[in-house]
């Protein structure tokens, strides 16, 4: 019989693309909000199969509550109860489609009832999370302070208070991140590294000629595209590729179904955790992306130049006031590319794509150097050897999926020779080369490479010790029920950014703080 495991992992992908697809199911959108989705099914999953094994050694129960049905002795029947309970709950519109998917199980039996509890329990579990709503959460206007982009101006803002009032799904600690480099010669370097390598096409020739020289080449735009899934129509999240990429690791390791089980448990919460940890740093740190710190470099732009000493008769040269992005790309749409909606530090893309790839390598016993650590003496990924003779076509880049201008993009095939730790790394610099992201914003830099060793800059390293936490506090076995607690209560009235979690700066005076509106009163878009 089919693996119910990859069966239904890849029911549940099904569902996250379907619903940043059809305007009608959109129902568990975003990165964080998804990823959170994925965890719970997986979650109870693999619940429902450990209930069916038996063996509280080699398949600890994650959720420690008493259950009133027996598991029987059908592993199947009881992880497709746990998912289709689990996912018809998160994603009501595409009942019918999980429906659909049950012909092949005995939905009468014992083990199917079992499951069907497990998942309902594992949604009681999670009831309490916070939505990804705003909130009418307060922008600050000081230098350096994330704002929307400026040409998406009604995008308001994504899961400003998720991270904070979220508690942890595997993880046996908040981890945490240094202040992101600023007005300093690490961030100049930066700024001028996205200035040339993320601006959009038909502004090259507005770079100046130092910068011209290093600017995007076509090998960087395909992996910008090739990363991106930030949401789009017919592809989804983030998650979902992870996923994907790993389920062609689960299957040339000749995975069971057991180890799937423990494998896509430890991924999805893995990412779901990544999701509540570099959300509450993003909010925290509350830095600005690319497209408003290019374009108000100068002291004397944005709206944060209120003192006759920030005015100026000439701007800064490594200030651009018309710099925009290439942008995270709005496949199958004929709208403009974005910036996503919430702060730049550090990286959802490289904190989730370094939590589920190398909670993968920490499986299967790879991706730890001498020193125990996942990075070499000189700071550089570890390599791995889990995608040799694999190869993989993101459906950014499938032959069929097309770029905002209508234009069908190349089939692209790719290798990666240093495994997943190779992806690790792609993964987090591809953001740069879409004009989205500083490089720190995925890890520190030492010339022009990675340097790992510097742990608490960056999307990178969080997410390798979210992996590293969630493995070892599992016993390397299964994830373990994370007894992290929300650090924030929702809040009643609107927060300011320098009052969540206490990373942030201090607060600014109440004059320099708004809550951003799409247009000011009066003005109607055209």
């Amino acid at each position: 019989m089919t693996d119910s495991i990859l069966f239904w992992n890849a029911v549940a992908l099904e569902a996250n693309r379907v619903s940043h697809s059809d305007p009608d199911k959109r129902e568990q959108n975003g990165p964080t909000i998804s990823s959170r989705a994925l965890a719970i099914v997986h979650l109870a999953m693999y619940d429902a199969y450990a209930g069916v094994e038996g063996n509280a050694a080699t398949f600890p129960p994650y959720l420690n509550v008493p259950f009133t049905q027996t598991p029987g002795t059908s592993h199947a029947d009881a992880v497709a109860g746990a998912a289709f309970t689990t996912l018809s709950a998160l994603f009501k519109t595409q009942i019918d489609f999980f429906e659909a998917q049950q012909s092949a199980f005995d939905t009468g039996n014992q083990s199917y009832l079992f499951g069907v509890e497990v998942g309902n329990a594992m949604l009681a579990d999670r009831a309490g999370d916070p939505g990804a709503g705003d909130n009418g959460y307060q922008i600050s206007l000081g230098h350096g302070r994330h704002r929307v982009d400026p040409d998406n101006p009604g995008q308001g803002f994504h899961a400003p208070y998720y991270g904070m009032q979220c508690k942890g799904f595997a993880i046996s600690e908040r981890h945490t991140l240094d202040k992101p480099p600023f007005d300093d010669s690490e961030y100049l370097k930066s700024l001028q590294q996205v200035r040339a390598k993320g601006i959009k096409p038909e502004l090259m020739g507005t770079l100046p000629n130092d910068l011209f020289d290093d600017k995007r080449t076509p090998l960087e735009s395909v992996i910008g595209v090739y990363w991106a899934y930030d949401g789009a129509n017919r592809l989804g999240t983030p998650p979902r590729l992870y996923n994907q990429i790993i389920r062609l690791v689960a299957v040339k390791q000749g995975n069971s179904e057991g180890d799937n089980a423990r494998l896509f448990a430890f991924v999805n919460a893995a990412m779901a955790d990544a999701g509540i940890l570099a959300w509450e740093q993003k909010y925290c740190h509350d830095f600005w992306r690319p497209v408003v710190g290019i374009r108000e470099h100068d002291a004397s732009c944005g709206p944060g130049a209120r003192n006759p000493e920030d005015a100026g008769s000439e701007i800064s040269e490594d200030a651009d006031p018309s710099w925009l992005p290439l942008g995270a790309p709005n496949t199958n749409t004929l709208l403009k590319n974005l910036t996503p909606p919430f702060p730049a530090y550090p990286s959802g893309h490289a904190t989730f794509g370094a939590a589920a790839f190398h909670v993968t390598r920490l499986f299967y016993g790879k991706g730890l150097g001498n020193n125990g650590k996942p990075y070499d003496s000189n700071g550089n990924i570890i390599a791995d050897d889990l995608f040799d003779d694999l190869s993989f076509v993101s459906e950014e880049l499938n032959g069929g999926n097309r770029d905002n201008n209508g234009t069908v993009r190349p089939r692209h095939v790719r290798n990666f020779p240093g495994g997943l730790g190779e992806m690790i790394i792609e993964n987090g610099i591809s953001r740069i080369f879409l004009g989205v992201h500083w490089s720190f914003d995925a890890f520190a830099l030492k010339g022009k490479k990675p340097n790992l060793k510097k742990d608490r800059i960056g999307g990178v390293p969080l997410g390798l010790k979210i992996a590293t936490d969630i493995f070892d506090f599992g016993g390397g076995i299964a994830p373990k029920l994370s007894t992290v607690e929300p650090t924030e209560a929702i809040p009643t009235k609107p927060t300011p950014p320098a009052t969540l979690g206490g990373c942030a700066d201090e607060q600014e005076e109440t004059e320099t703080r708004m809550v951003q509106t799409p247009f000011p009163s009066g003005i109607s878009p055209r």
